[in-house]
């Protein structure tokens, strides 16, 4: 692997990290900095590019699984220093973030070729950028003034349901898993902490199935020249996705959602401009 190699996946890494799990749209940034500068495809080809892009979102996703291990291991039954109230009933439950992600895992399988072939372009990321921003100043002004929900434990099953409907919107590219669910969540009565926290667990089972799906489909690019490559991307992105999403967890209820959308609209723009200008 040259340098430059190990340069371009390890900024790539970066660039998923910090963004997969922000309401910014990592496929937003990843047009920019990859498809529009770096051009990873032409390092190893685009199959490869491809299965990289997998790969560094399997980093993210093992570093929302560290943040968040100990609520795994409640969730599995796994941990039996559970507080009080968990005693009592009051704890995030399996079939809740089950229920949550079922029907983007469903119809994410019922139209990936469709997706794949239709919505993966600047033009419909775009318009995600510009609608999802659209949803998260509304979930903002519109939400309760003072939450029903302040933790993730007291979601409801009729609200884990519904924040799964939102989730549907992120199978359009651009718009942005965690900006579409914590705008559900936040028009539910959740507090941003909550709806974050819940985005965060139900996010880590269907980016797994989804990437590991992905990856047996493209394996032959896995070859001994691109595993290095693979391997400088992977540990990028689960430093900084570690670094972002304890950070996003901290800033969340201080900021709101409003200036990330703000951000949204403004990289819209940059992608208009890039795009017109190429």
């Amino acid at each position: 692997m040259q340098l430059w190699d190990a340069f371009v996946a390890a900024i790539l890494g970066l660039v998923e990290g910090l963004t997969e799990f922000a309401p910014v749209s990592s496929t937003g940034h990843m047009i920019i900095v990859d498809d529009l500068i770096l051009k990873s495809n032409h390092l190893y080809g685009v199959e490869a590019a491809n299965v990289f892009k997998v790969v560094i979102q399997l980093g993210s996703i093992m570093a929302a699984v560290v943040v968040f291990w100990d609520r795994f291991m409640n969730l599995l039954g796994l941990k039996k220093n559970i507080t009080k109230e968990q005693m009592y009933g009051e704890r995030l439950k399996l079939s809740q973030v089950i229920i949550g992600l079922l029907p983007a895992a469903i119809l994410g399988f019922l139209f990936e070729d469709y997706i794949d072939a239709h919505l993966f372009s600047v033009n419909t990321v775009l318009v995600a950028l510009v609608v999802g921003a659209i949803l998260m100043i509304t979930a903002d002004l519109m939400r309760p003034r003072k939450p029903k929900v302040e933790t993730v434990d007291q979601i409801t099953n009729t609200q884990a349901i519904l924040i799964g409907l939102f989730q549907c919107l992120a199978l359009w590219p651009g718009f942005s898993r965690s900006g579409s669910t914590i705008s559900g969540g936040v028009l539910l009565g959740l507090s941003h902490r909550a709806a974050s926290d819940f985005t965060f667990i139900m996010a880590v089972p269907i980016m797994f199935g989804a990437s590991c799906l992905s990856l047996v489909k493209h394996w032959d690019a896995v070859t001994p020249e691109t595993i290095p490559f693979f391997i400088v991307g992977f540990i990028s992105a689960f430093i900084f996705a570690l670094i972002a999403i304890r950070f996003f967890l901290k800033l969340i209820n201080k900021v709101k959602l409003i200036p990330f959308a703000v951000y949204r609209i403004l990289l819209a723009i940059v992608l208009f401009v890039l795009f017109i200008n190429k």
